[in-house]
């Protein structure tokens, strides 16, 4: 029995013994006898006899870690007291090289604490002198059960964690394919705003760019960015649900019209407020044009009631409205754009985020309107200046 129980611990083992050892593929168990006395190590040769077992001797341990070299073996049984290299310290190489060896000590009588020490730093059992058959087989036997049990275990964990790594890598791959099908919805969605309204063709996406500039000024993270491209990306999601006759007439807005067109703030968050995806949005949705003093629309907020994204996403739009080409209305520079939004700060926005886009550099705005053009042909639709591999997506 005890032959056929460790077979399979013996066949594992031998993958952690060293390049050129020489394998046995015997069903006999391969102990090594340790000890410097002549006669016990015979002893023990003539216990652990064939077919069941073979054993090989050394009378010192410089002799034993020889033979481990030069050999694979299922179990070292060792005297403790020996000259030279102790036991103790033969137990720590083998520890050390051979982690899945059963290690046995034989002691004296008088040294039995010495063998409990021996247990505590490794060793599997320890044996009384005069040794007894009975006792060193069964002591062995328990020994080499135990050891391969932990050695199963062992591999059992290493599967577990293979198991562990490929389904993540799995649930990545499938959370990657999610992400992208959030990304291409959310680029349809500001297509179909982007036809629906000529006008503005782009310039969902540069308020985008222009609202990101101004957010990493004030060291926001990838994961608000995200956040603040969404609203921004989808500001005028409510457009869709405004009456062509008013989203595109070309002279000015009665004033029920224009109560119309600015029910598309209100029209976009009931769009959007329940997609899970698009909940981080919808402060941008529905407040990107409440003002700082508390006269916008729709819930008339002021000051600080305004969410920020809100209030930084107000100078963008802004900042693109006077510098966009429209029917209505020719483009003005971005130096004037600039003195525009020094001029509202305190009415129209926040004097703070006024103050940090001002003391971003001039020549950054026209680039980014550049970059926007460049890209307004590709079909991803997201601007390219996120931050480096930041998904839309939370």
């Amino acid at each position: 029995m005890l032959a056929r129980e460790t077979k399979q611990a013996r066949l594992q083992q031998d993958e952690h013994h060293p390049a050129g050892a020489s394998i046995e593929h015997s069903s006999a168990i391969r102990v090594l006898a340790v000890d410097d006395e002549p006669v016990a190590a015979k002893l023990l040769s003539l216990i652990l006899a064939p077919p069941a077992f073979r054993c090989a001797t050394a009378c010192t341990a410089e002799e034993a870690l020889v033979a481990l070299q030069r050999e694979s073996f299922d179990a070292v049984i060792s005297d403790l007291q020996m000259p030279g290299l102790s036991g103790m310290e033969l137990l720590a190489e083998v520890r050390h090289n051979h982690p899945h060896m059963a290690f046995l000590v034989t002691t004296g009588v008088d040294d039995v604490d010495v063998g409990v020490k021996a247990m505590r730093s490794g060793a599997d059992d320890y044996l009384v002198k005069p040794l007894r058959e009975n006792a060193v087989v069964a002591s062995l036997e328990n020994a080499l059960h135990k050891r391969r049990l932990e050695q199963e275990i062992e591999l059992y964990r290493h599967h577990l964690e293979e198991m562990v790594a490929e389904r993540t890598e799995q649930l990545h791959a499938a959370l990657a394919k999610i992400e992208q099908s959030y990304e291409d919805t959310l680029q349809s969605l500001g297509a179909a705003i982007d036809l629906r309204d000529n006008e503005t063709a782009g310039h969902s996406r540069r308020v985008c760019l222009y609202s990101l500039e101004i957010a990493r000024a004030l060291g926001w993270q990838e994961k608000e960015l995200g956040s603040l491209a969404r609203g921004a990306s989808l500001h005028d999601i409510g457009k869709l649900g405004v009456p062509d006759g008013i989203l595109l007439k070309r002279g000015p807005l009665t004033d029920e019209e224009r109560k119309t067109m600015q029910r598309h703030a209100q029209i976009g968050f009931d769009l959007v407020k329940d997609i899970p995806f698009l909940a981080d949005a919808t402060d941008v949705v529905l407040m990107h044009h409440e003002r700082f003093d508390g006269s916008g629309y729709p819930k008339g907020l002021k000051g600080e009631q305004i969410p920020l994204s809100a209030r930084i996403f107000a100078i963008a739009d802004t900042l693109d409205a006077i510098t966009s080409e429209r029917p209505y209305q020719r483009a003005s520079s971005f130096k004037s754009a600039r003195e525009i939004v020094r001029r509202l700060s305190g009415t129209a926005f926040d004097p703070q985020l006024v103050n940090v886009f001002l003391n971003i550099r001039e020549d950054v705005w026209p680039a980014l309107a550049k970059n926007q053009r460049e890209v307004a042909g590709s079909p991803r639709g997201l601007p390219s200046q996120l931050p480096a591999g930041l998904s839309p997506i939370p």
